[in-house]
């Protein structure tokens, strides 16, 4: 049998093959000569997203709890302001996709100066390789989508040849989170580097940082007047915590979906960390075949394995469930933004699916809430179609774990709707406010480039009641476009 990628190392194996649960089941083990490769149980000390879960999940759909809010098509609009000038003088109206407010270390929405500050991705709806990252803002308390302004670009074409060598070879600008520290807007994203096999590039993921320097051009408008410590902070290491892009593609298979990216800003008894997407690295649980025998990853109960395990060797998604390792990461980071230590990924989903995005979390009430946003498209999971999104769940009493699915399979948020409708959302993103309860969820509506006058756009937010480990979309909470703060009346 060929490996997807490298397979786990011998001695994992055979270590993990002492904990097998009284199962004769085993399989021929392509680095072993023949050997025979027997059902073992190691979580490798991180919280799983396993195949029962999101086998419990497709039983949940259509509660009304967890689905998106149906929106009017009729009544979706443009950003007004999301326009740019091209080299030629012409306006093009851009598309407008992933997108993070400017939080309190707690998550709440800053405040700046009146101003409420959205970071977004936006680029020509013709050009997928225009993938750069705008400051939206609107004054404090006018929540009509028509309020928010564009200062512009956040960062010039020449401000990565001002850092470190790995942002000299910066393409695009990914998602990631933006903070407001004492009194300074602090910036994180991805930067996503070019592709060149022939000189051993993949497009490189690497977690960075800036300060964005912001002045009052007068009594309505914001403007970026630079960026400074402009810096690379993580980039996958020596790949043994956390997959990285070498690592990725040694064997040249380009089916694999390497992450590492958006990164989000969280602070707890007084240390700072970044906790991202990533897959996990050779010492956590690596992907290939042998991957597969992995008990842990497929929840509890040896009856459910064998099922499980036998309905995958015959499916066509087995070859993605080889290369499936994704991992919501964490790092340690220093007063000055560079990195500290890495640390053990929180949750991960192997063989479940290579892509758990845009993390997001935040302390409520005594208790850690980390959400991810995934793709049926990417899961490998039978019953799972290509047009289901998710927004999943978990929680913990300790930043560091072990995290609980939230909802018990740990769905939050579902949808699927065909992509090619003006409603369709994505990148739903939890925020925590200051005067009440309730969360206010933001995403983005209209797949980009699929429609002549509609673009991707600050989709209709909407209220998310939390409780412990439960939650439920609010009935009737549906809010304006791009609404990120929320006061009971």
């Amino acid at each position: 049998m060929k490996f997807r990628k490298r397979a786990l190392k011998a001695s994992v194996v055979s270590l993990s093959a002492a904990l097998v649960l009284g199962s004769s089941l085993t399989v021929a083990s392509a680095n072993n000569e023949g050997g025979n490769v027997k059902p073992y149980k190691d979580s490798y000390g991180t919280s799983q997203i396993t195949r029962q879960d999101m086998k419990e999940m497709i039983g949940q759909h259509g509660d009304e709890r967890y689905t998106v809010p149906s929106f009017d098509a009729s009544s979706i609009k443009n950003i007004k302001s999301a326009t740019k000038i091209d080299e030629n003088g012409n306006e093009i109206k851009m598309d407008v996709w992933d997108t993070w407010p400017l939080q309190n270390p707690d998550g709440t929405v800053a405040d700046y100066n009146g101003y409420q500050i959205v970071f977004g991705l936006a680029g020509d709806p013709k050009d997928a390789s225009d993938t750069f990252i705008y400051m939206f803002y609107k004054k404090s308390g006018d929540d009509s989508v028509d309020a928010w302004k564009n200062a512009g670009r956040v960062f010039d074409d020449n401000d990565k040849f001002n850092g470190d060598k790995i942002l000299a070879g910066q393409q695009e600008e990914w998602s990631g989170s933006a903070a407001f520290i004492d009194g300074e807007i602090r910036l994180f994203y991805t930067n996503r580097g070019g592709f060149d096999e022939s000189q051993g590039i993949f497009g490189k993921q690497t977690l960075t940082t800036a300060q964005v320097n912001v002045s009052e051009k007068d009594t309505s408008s914001l403007q970026v007047d630079g960026v400074e410590d402009y810096k690379s902070i993580y980039d996958g290491g020596n790949g043994k915590t956390y997959e990285n892009v070498n690592k990725a593609f040694e064997d040249r298979n380009f089916a694999n979906n390497h992450t590492l990216r958006d990164p989000h800003y969280i602070e707890d008894k007084g240390k700072k960390y970044l906790v991202f997407e990533a897959n996990t690295g050779t010492e956590y649980g690596y992907s290939g075949e042998e991957s597969l025998y992995n008990r842990a990853y497929y929840g509890n109960g040896m009856k459910f394995f064998r099922k499980e395990f036998n309905q995958l060797q015959n499916s066509d998604k087995k070859s993605t469930a080889e290369l499936a390792n994704g991992a919501i990461g964490i790092v340690e980071i220093n007063d000055d933004y560079t990195l500290k230590k890495e640390m053990k990924p929180l949750v991960v989903s192997n063989t479940v699916t290579d892509e758990i995005e845009r993390p997001n979390i935040f302390k409520k009430d005594g208790k850690f809430y980390l959400f991810t946003s995934t793709r049926g498209a990417k899961m490998t999971i039978d019953g799972i179609d290509d047009e289901d999104i998710y927004m999943l769940g978990y929680v913990s009493g300790s930043l560091t774990g072990p995290y609980k699915p939230m909802n018990k399979s740990g769905i939050v948020l579902h949808q699927d709707l065909d992509p090619n409708d003006l409603t369709w959302t994505y990148a739903h993103y939890v925020i925590p406010q200051k005067e009440t309860d309730d969360f206010v969820v933001t995403s983005y509506m209209t797949n980009r480039g699929f429609f002549q006058d509609h673009k991707s756009t600050f989709a209709p937010s909407f209220l998310l009641d939390i409780d412990g480990k439960r939650s439920s979309v609010v009935e009737d909470g549906i809010l304006e476009q791009g609404q990120i703060t929320y006061e009971e009346e």
